[in-house]
């Protein structure tokens, strides 16, 4: 009986976040929040195909969804 593991897909975790538009500094709040779920190697950032899967989900799902409030420079009378 042959056993095969696939491995997930990694793609680095900067790279990630450039492509959503967001800052390094959001990324560090997802992760510190457990938004995103990311896998350390050798000191570098990764997050797997699966972790993005999931990640769109609850965006879609509208898990992560705020009240928006408008900005200082907008209330200015």
């Amino acid at each position: 009986m042959t056993h095969t593991m696939t491995t997930p897909k990694l793609t680095s975790f900067n790279r990630w976040l450039i492509e959503l538009g967001v800052t390094a500094t959001t990324g560090w709040r997802w992760r510190k929040k457990g938004i995103i779920k990311t896998i350390n190697i050798y000191g570098r950032l990764y997050v797997s195909d699966e972790s993005i899967a999931e990640f769109r989900q609850r965006a879609t799902a509208g898990e992560f969804a705020m009240e928006m409030k408008p900005g200082k420079r907008l209330m200015r009378s």
